[in-house]
């Protein structure tokens, strides 16, 4: 039931996403609905010269792939722990808490290596904005899913 509640929660946010039948096919329509509308946001935000633009989208078409690999990672770790809430051992509880980290860590990482693909595609303030906003919206988005997620033992 809190499995269900979370993902209505998130509605607004992933509009197809509700009619998927499995977790692989909610992650394939979230990913896909929210790539639109954050490739719009990010567009906006940037407003770069064209003589900048295509290799700054070339390079964001390659940092969203990767970023899409640990987000669908992110979405597991969160099924898997909406799934184990009730009966979650020590075991399960220590492996979820790695495996947040280790897909924080590797977020972080993901950051530092575009940061230097978008500096050397278009210039330093620009890999800055497109830094800035693209963290400004993933701390936006899990701090919506934090504030749904129930907490371990919460009664």
């Amino acid at each position: 039931m809190k499995k269900l509640l979370f993902l209505v929660t998130l509605l607004p946010l992933f509009a197809g996403a509700a009619f998927a039948q499995d977790i692989n096919d909610e992650i394939t329509l979230i990913q896909a609905e929210f790539g639109m509308g954050k490739k719009q946001l990010v567009e906006a935000y940037m407003d770069l010269p064209e003589s900048e633009a295509n290799l700054f989208w070339k390079v964001y078409q390659e940092y969203e792939d990767q970023r899409q690999l640990l987000a669908r990672e992110r979405y597991l770790i969160i099924d898997e722990y909406l799934s184990n809430l009730e009966s979650m051992s020590e075991e399960e509880s220590e492996s979820l808490a790695k495996r947040t980290l280790k897909n924080d860590v590797a977020l972080s990482k993901l950051h530092q290596t575009y940061f230097k693909k978008f500096k050397k595609a278009t210039t330093a303030k620009n890999a800055a904005k497109f830094l800035q906003v693209d963290i400004y919206i993933h701390n936006t988005i899990r701090n919506a899913m934090q504030q749904e997620l129930p907490f371990i033992d919460e009664n």
